[in-house]
């Protein structure tokens, strides 16, 4: 549950978008592959998530799918 509660945390969520704009310059400098699709489709749910504040392991803890209900918990 604190792993939840930290992905849902500021701290958590600037660390998505910073490893999701990791992912997606990996994904647009490497060469032409399925590997690089792949990390820019990672890449890409994990700012948008880290956006939006949803954490998407949350419920499989039992946990809401929205951060700020993770944090009020």
């Amino acid at each position: 549950m604190s792993f939840a509660k930290f992905m849902a945390s500021q701290a958590g969520r600037l660390l998505r978008i910073v490893a999701g704009v990791a992912l997606v310059a990996l994904g647009l400098f490497a060469t032409q592959s399925p590997l690089s699709v792949i990390l820019l489709v990672l890449g890409v749910v994990f700012v948008l998530v880290g956006v939006f504040n949803v954490c998407l392991l949350a419920p499989l803890m039992g946990l809401p799918l929205k951060g700020k209900d993770v944090l009020s918990r």
